[in-house]
C-alpha cells in the first residue's frame, strides 16, 4: 500500500514524540511508516528538513509567524499551545471546540482574517514565515500562494499529511497513528516534542477508553448534497471514526476518503444510524428536515426512528478533534434506543 515516504533528517524530537506510536492497536498496524523513538523530550535540531507531501521543506529554527488555512491546522497549534505564533487564520469550517475556547481568545484564530482560501498577497501582507495549510490546494497559485514561489519568498509551507494526495503520501486508508504523526511532526517543527507527547499520550488514552459497539450497526456518513449525497468513504476520517465507534460503513467499499452515494444505493443499504455532519453552510437539521421529507428517505429504518448522531463539521477533518469526535458519537449511540 502506498506509504508516506520517510523525512529526509529525521530530528530527535520528532523521533521522541513518534515513540508513542509504537504501542498503535491493531487497527492502526497499516498506518504510514513513521521513524523510530529515542529519548522522549529531545529538542529539535536545526535545520530541520522534512518531505512534506513530496515537497523538501526547510526550518532554520521553530517558525514565529504562521498563517493558518483550514480549521484542522489552527486547532493543532492551539491545542499545542502555540497559539501565539498564529499571525493569520483563514478559512475555518466553523467556531473552535469548547476545550480550546481559552486557547483560541485573544489571538487569530478569533477573528479570521479570510472565511475563504486567502489570495497570496493577503498572506504575504502578514509576513508569516510559514503558512500552515489543511489542504494542498490551500497553497498553490491559484490559493495562498504556489508552495516554490512561496519558498523563493522565504515563506516556508506545511501540509496536513494527512490531506497528501501524491502516490506514497496519500494515507490508505487514514488511521489515528497518521494523525497522532502530524502532531508530533508539527511538535518537531516548533520545538515543541513535550506538548506534542503529552497531547498525543491523552488523545491515545482517550481514545483507548472507548470501548466499540459490538452489535453490527450499520451507518451512513451523510456530509451534504440533496440531489446526489456526498458521504464518508472507505479510507479517510470517517471511515476511521465509524470504525473506533464500532459502525459499520455502508460506503465502505468505496476506496475513496469520500464519495458521492445515489440515494437508492442509501435505500438499498438501509442504515440502521445515520450520521450528520452539522456544518454551517448545511446544517444537520437542514439534513434531517431533507431526509424526512422525502417519501422514499422517510421510510429509511433510521429515519422512521430517528437514529441520528450529529458531528461537527471541522471534527470531521483529520486533526486533534477526531478522539473527541469518537467519543462524541460513542455517547449519541449509546442514548439511542434501538429497540423502539
Amino acid at each position: 500500500m502506498p506509504r508516506r515516504a520517510p523525512a529526509v533528517a529525521l530530528p530527535l524530537a520528532l523521533s521522541a514524540v513518534v515513540g508513542l506510536l509504537a504501542a498503535c492497536s491493531s487497527a492502526d498496524a497499516d498506518a504510514p511508516a513513521a521513524p523510530a523513538a529515542t529519548t522522549a523530550g529531545a529538542a529539535s535540531s536545526y535545520p530541520l528538513t522534512l518531505d512534506n507531501c513530496g515537497h523538501d521543506v526547510t526550518f532554520d529554527a521553530p517558525p514565529e509567524r504562521v498563517v493558518t488555512i483550514k480549521s484542522s491546522t489552527a486547532e493543532m497549534l492551539l491545542a499545542l499551545g502555540l497559539g501565539d505564533r498564529i499571525v493569520g487564520s483563514a478559512f475555518l469550517d466553523g467556531p473552535v471546540p469548547d476545550s480550546l475556547a481559552d486557547a483560541a481568545a485573544g489571538t487569530p484564530v478569533a477573528e479570521p482574517f479570510s472565511d475563504e482560501v486567502p489570495g497570496t498577497e493577503a498572506v504575504l501582507a502578514l509576513e508569516p514565515d510559514l503558512v500552515y495549510a489543511g489542504w494542498e490546494s490551500n497553497v498553490t497559485a491559484d490559493g495562498a500562494g504556489d508552495r516554490d514561489t512561496l519558498a523563493q519568498l522565504g515563506v516556508s509551507t506545511y501540509v496536513s499529511p494527512a490531506a497528501c494526495k501524491g502516490e506514497g503520501y496519500m494515507p490508505d486508508p487514514l488511521t489515528f497513528d497518521t494523525v497522532f504523526a502530524e502532531i508530533a511532526e508539527v511538535g518537531a517543527i516548533f520545538d515543541a516534542a513535550d506538548g506534542a507527547e503529552r497531547l498525543v499520550a491523552e488523545q491515545r488514552a482517550t481514545l483507548e477508553s472507548v470501548v466499540p459497539d459490538d452489535r453490527g450497526l450499520t451507518a451512513l456518513w451523510y456530509s451534504s448534497g440533496s440531489d446526489i449525497p456526498y458521504v464518508g468513504a472507505g479510507i479517510g476520517a470517517p471511515q476511521m471514526i465509524m470504525d473506533a465507534v464500532g459502525l459499520e460503513n455502508v460506503a465502505a467499499d468505496v476506496h475513496d476518503t469520500w464519495t458521492s452515494f445515489s440515494w437508492e444505493q442509501i435505500i438499498e443499504a438501509d442504515p440502521d444510524v445515520i450520521v450528520l455532519v452539522d456544518a454551517l453552510w448545511n446544517s444537520a437539521d437542514d439534513k434531517i428536515e431533507r431526509l424526512e421529507s422525502n417519501p422514499a428517505t422517510a421510510e429509511l429504518t433510521a429515519v422512521r426512528d430517528r437514529r441520528y448522531l450529529v458531528v461537527p463539521f471541522p471534527a470531521t477533518e483529520a486533526g486533534v478533534r477526531n478522539v473527541d469526535a469518537v467519543v462524541d458519537l460513542a455517547d449519541q449511540l449509546a442514548g439511542l434506543d434501538l429497540d423502539e
